[in-house]
């Protein structure tokens, strides 16, 4: 089967998108319709407010019919057209949606939906000899961060990946997975494809390295736990843990996003308006505190404000663990003395530094870095962070 992308099944996934954006709309419409109702006197609201509901709920049912419809044109549509190459930029956007709303696609069957899969060149990788470059026995495999994919570890014309594979003589594989599904749920997704990637490697496995990026950090930190925990053959190969940038801790902007929702309910004007906050993925609001383990989201309301931080995970055991911060402070720090972050990750929750002793993740001292005046996305690109990789491997 090929797999390369179909328009019509992106066509699809859009119409899918779209008809759950209107109906979400309309009720959204309907509900702030309904509480400025309440305020009016008994005798004309309750007629008002059925006619109301009659309305909003034939918009659903039209936008539902309708796009259903599209849907199926486009089913009988799709092996008429064929399978095509992905238009310019399709990558990206794909894994922005992906991002967003990845949990919301995976549930609904939508098309858009990235499946997990390694691959090199943005094509899938297979484990033999001589396909896609020669195949030694370091195994790196590089994950990426939310809403991003892993043709996004080049950048500015330099990829790590590829810069360890010729001068560490690494074989470089990259992870594609849906970034807005939970991190657990990735983490025990990555575990069983790594036992299935190393028994099918073609020469004998010497070392495995993980490096992550962002959000790849805690995929990685979550995949090696699950593996453990289950008895896989290949948490033994792991030789090191390189994260950069990653919200081991969290990442404010998150938590700034649940406080929006928790505003917006305090009225009932404002309170249909919270769910617009309510729209982003599992992937998301399990940065809001770096939740790695199924049982930190695992019949919990994730939105919820005020509840519980996650189950703490230490660094794996045998593993040698790195971690790089970047900040965008000079490097005598701000005004203050004190070192920003890098726009999106705190240089604390990087290092996996927290006020919580049991919270605290023991990466050693010459195990951990700081780079100035970079933000979270030059960490791919940085010459600094590019020679102290090749330091640490």
């Amino acid at each position: 089967m090929s797999n390369k992308p179909s328009h019509a099944a992106d066509l699809r996934g859009l119409s899918q998108l779209t008809v759950s954006a209107v109906t979400g709309v309309a009720e959204l419409a309907e509900a702030v319709h309904l509480n400025i109702l309440q305020q009016v006197p008994a005798p004309v609201a309750q007629p008002l407010s059925r006619v109301t509901s009659l309305v909003y709920r034939g918009v659903r049912g039209v936008t539902k019919l309708v796009g259903g419809g599209i849907d199926s044109v486009l089913g009988k549509l799709q092996p008429l057209l064929g399978e095509q190459q992905g238009w310019a930029g399709r990558e990206a956007l794909l894994a922005a949606v992906n991002g967003v709303l990845g949990d919301h696609l995976e549930h609904s069957g939508n098309p858009l939906a990235i499946p997990m899969r390694f691959r090199r060149d943005g094509k899938p990788f297979v484990a033999a000899a001589g396909v896609g470059g020669a195949v030694t026995g370091r195994v790196l495999v590089l994950a990426h961060g939310l809403c991003m994919n892993d043709l996004q570890w080049r950048r500015d014309g330099h990829d790590h990946g590829a810069g360890l594979a010729r001068e560490r003589g690494y074989s470089n594989i990259y992870l594609h997975y849906n970034s807005g599904r939970h991190i657990s749920s990735n983490g025990r997704e990555l575990a069983e494809r790594l036992e299935a990637l190393l028994a099918d490697w073609p020469v004998a496995v010497e070392e495995l390295v993980i490096v992550g990026h962002s959000m790849g950090g805690l995929v990685a930190r979550s995949a090696i736990h699950y593996a453990t925990q289950a008895g896989l053959d290949w948490p033994r190969h792991v030789s090191k843990l390189v994260c950069l940038g990653s919200p081991h801790h969290g990442a404010p902007l998150e938590r700034g996003g649940n406080w929006f929702h928790v505003i917006t309910d305090a009225s009932r004007y404002t309170a249909p308006f919270s769910r617009l906050g309510k729209i982003r993925s599992a992937g998301i609001t399990d940065l809001r505190h770096g939740s790695v383990l199924d049982e930190d989201w695992n019949g919990k309301d994730r939105f919820a404000h005020g509840g519980a931080l996650p189950q703490p995970l230490p660094l794996p055991a045998g593993v040698a663990c790195y971690a790089l911060a970047a900040s965008i402070s000079r490097e005598n720090g701000g005004r203050n003395g004190r070192l920003a972050g890098d726009g999106l990750v705190p240089v604390a929750s990087a290092l996996g530094r927290h006020d919580d002793a049991r919270r605290q993740l023991a990466f050693a001292a010459d195990r951990q870095a700081v780079v100035h005046r970079t933000h979270h996305m030059e960490l791919l690109s940085s010459p600094e962070v590019y020679r102290t990789l090749l330091g640490w491997l």
